[in-house]
């Protein structure tokens, strides 16, 4: 335990673990938070009287395809930015747009506001959206993505992909984010406030960085259900949001032939033996000179024995007859015996069904035929 004073000489216990706080310390998480249709006041001209005391400017370039639209809708912006006394001056001749400060600008945060106007307009972000930059609670991010990725083909999937079918990624995410989000060639433009903008940001690196959108709109929609329930909105979110694993596996191609690091010994490999030397293991070195000839003509002759056999067998193999296929074997002569008493039944019931001839009208009755053949038998 130890004590320790602060500047007004009032003396506080510090223990080993945790410190001990003031009835009176209000918490840091009551500090952070910020009431409900809480509004920032505006800044009047009450606030600064006397004006500024030099004059700022800012330029920018645009495209050669934007000129028609700014021509036609800078009287409005004219207009707009007359009413926090500043001038704007659009050239067509060197493609630049211009703000500047007067004597009577008052607000000298104005000219940020108007630079930031013009950047939007030079991205080709309408008016109607731009123009929502001078009001206090809305900021602007134009995000640089054209040197995120180094092939181009790769490029054009990846901004294609925040797009999304028909443009339904990024009205996801504007919904999410309530800000405005314009992909336009090499940068992307969003408009809307603070907090929108940190997560557009993030949204929009991490799809260049090979991560697919549709993660982080499901996080933020998670995160805009959970920010509805006062209860939760103090707690940590952690255990609600969801973990993706990244599945991106190596597709580097193994070679066939894998070769094999052997274990480093600081010792030098061993000598092979001379021809001298495997000479005197086989005891070839003490022999004369004819029994060395007469050596190396037994082997010949084996080598050249062995030649001749393979070389017959290869000569033998075309008068080698190929194997014939077995005979079908025939069938017993008795399963073949024709049963005589069947058949004569088959035909006697073919000749009673006389097949396709209708049947008699009035069949003659065969009984009384046979007693008149008997009777006339009998009076003869």
């Amino acid at each position: 335990m130890a004590s320790s004073t602060t500047g007004d000489g009032v003396s506080i216990l510090v223990t080993g673990k945790k410190s001990k706080k003031n009835k009176n310390q209000v918490d840091d998480s009551e500090l952070l938070t910020v009431p409900d249709g809480w509004k920032e006041p505006m800044f009047t001209k009450e606030d600064n009287p006397r004006g500024l005391l030099e004059e700022s400017s800012f330029a920018t370039l645009f495209p050669k395809y934007r000129e028609a639209y700014l021509k036609e809708c800078w009287p409005l912006v004219e207009k707009a930015l007359g009413e926090s006394q500043i001038k704007a001056s659009l050239d067509l001749i060197e493609g630049s747009m211009t703000v500047y400060t007067t004597k009577k600008t008052f607000d000298p945060y104005s000219i940020l506001k108007a630079r930031d106007l013009i950047k939007l307009l030079a991205r080709s972000v309408p008016f109607e959206q731009a123009v929502r930059i001078l009001q206090d609670d809305v900021a602007c991010d134009i995000i640089k993505i054209g040197t995120l990725v180094r092939n181009r083909d790769r490029f054009v999937k990846r901004r294609q992909r925040l797009v999304g079918p028909k443009g339904s990624t990024l009205k996801a995410l504007e919904l999410l984010t309530s800000c405005y989000v314009m992909v336009q060639g090499n940068t992307v433009s969003a408009l809307g406030p603070f907090k929108g903008l940190k997560e557009v940001r993030k949204v929009v690196m991490d799809t260049m960085k090979n991560i697919h959108p549709i993660y982080n709109i499901k996080t933020l929609m998670i995160k805009q259900e959970l920010s509805k329930d006062p209860e939760l909105r103090v707690q940590n979110w952690e255990r609600f949001l969801p973990h993706f694993r990244h599945k991106n596996l190596s597709k580097r191609k193994e070679p066939k032939k894998k070769r094999r690091v052997k274990e480093y010994t600081p010792f030098p490999p061993p000598q092979p033996d001379s021809k001298v030397d495997k000479e005197l293991a086989t005891g070839e070195f003490f022999l004369r000179k004819s029994e060395k000839k007469m050596k190396k003509m037994e082997e010949n002759k084996v080598k050249q024995a062995e030649s001749l056999t393979k070389k017959q067998e290869q000569r033998n193999k075309a008068f080698i007859p190929p194997k014939e296929k077995p005979l079908m074997k025939k069938t017993a002569p008795s399963q073949n015996k024709l049963d005589i008493e069947t058949i004569k039944d088959k035909v006697k019931k073919a000749k009673t069904k006389k097949l396709g001839a209708p049947p008699p009208v009035n069949p003659a009755p065969p009984s009384n035929i046979k007693k008149k053949n008997n009777k006339s038998k009998s009076k003869g």
